[in-house]
């Protein structure tokens, strides 16, 4: 599964939008979360412009 780092996550949402199954919403935070629906194809890694999300 992806996980995002919320200290290195600057909120952009760049990607909820590459995100197939739609995985990857809002937190109350303002960062963004992966939900258990993730199907681990990396596209959220490969759109995110700060490298905040790696297979954990």
């Amino acid at each position: 599964m992806y996980v995002i780092d919320k200290d290195a996550c600057i909120g952009c949402g760049a990607c909820e939008g590459t995100c197939p199954v739609g995985a990857i919403s809002a937190t109350d935070d303002g960062k963004y979360g992966i939900s258990d629906s993730c199907v681990d194809c990396g596209a959220c890694a490969g759109g995110c412009p700060v490298s905040a999300i790696a297979a954990e």
